[in-house]
């Protein structure tokens, strides 16, 4: 099944030069929303908005696919929202908070070699969660191997293993790794314009640079690096040289149907 990764990130502005962009008082950003595609990886959607914008609500606008995995931090814990999530037959893996009530249902066995605790049916009880998500639950809990912690997962897909949905939830780091990437390689921290739409159009060249290059490395079978071959066209973006021979790969098509930097 598609899997994805939702979660965003904040850009950082400089107050004194973006004040239109200004966020609790002292600090200026904008924030980037993101859709993850974990096959890729790449963004299957993403949106910019202001820095104040609570993550949960870009559920509104995400594209939901039947059938789909969206795992998510537990900034989107949001009942009636992922209500409608499963209603639409798509499935989640969120985070939980400490604060959330329920009872067990149903325990079953783990093997707490593989860091599993344990695994649940549970419905939710107090009054105003179960009214939005009357359905029952799946609870996995797990203690993350590299900082201890035991995280407590939430889904509403019962069929996978337990140490599975874990899985899904530890690959969601990976939209954390493309916002570093991008903010480092993709030049999110300095910006030619002042206005909002400038940050706004660099933002999206950001990403569609790095689409293009995802979509050259996976087309032409490129071994190296997003970093590197991002490297390797900024020095020659002005030379009208195929892809294929500017990585030294063997040419499966005519000179006309080959990738060019410049048409």
């Amino acid at each position: 099944a598609l899997t994805y990764a939702l979660d965003a990130s904040l850009i950082d502005l400089s107050l004194a030069i973006f004040p239109w962009g200004v966020w609790q008082h002292t600090a200026a950003a904008v924030k980037l929303h993101t859709l993850l595609s974990l096959r890729g990886p790449v963004p299957a959607w993403a949106a910019v908005s202001e820095a104040g914008v609570p993550d949960v609500r870009m559920l509104d606008q995400v594209p939901l696919q039947s059938g789909a995995f969206y795992v998510m931090d537990r900034g989107y814990l949001d009942f009636t929202r992922l209500a409608r999530l499963h209603a639409g037959g798509v499935f989640f893996v969120v985070r939980s908070k400490c604060h959330v009530r329920l009872r067990v249902r149903v325990s079953r066995a783990v093997d707490k070699r593989t860091g599993l605790r344990c695994d649940q049916t549970v419905r939710l009880t107090s009054s105003w969660s179960r009214r939005a998500f009357p359905a029952p639950l799946r609870r996995v809990r797990v203690r993350d191997a590299a900082s201890g912690r035991s995280l407590v997962l939430l889904s509403n897909h019962f069929g996978l293993p337990a140490l599975t949905v874990a899985e899904l939830y530890r690959r969601r780091w990976q939209v954390e790794l493309f916002f570093k990437w991008i903010k480092q390689h993709l030049r999110l921290r300095a910006f030619l314009g002042r206005s909002e739409n400038a940050v706004r159009l660099q933002v999206w060249s950001a990403i569609c640079a790095y689409l293009l290059v995802a979509i050259a490395k996976k087309e032409l079978g490129l071994p190296q690096t997003l970093h590197q071959i991002l490297q390797v066209i900024s020095v020659s973006v002005f030379e009208p040289v195929p892809l294929t021979e500017l990585f030294n790969t063997p040419a499966t098509t005519t000179p006309t149907e080959q990738l060019l930097l410049i048409p």
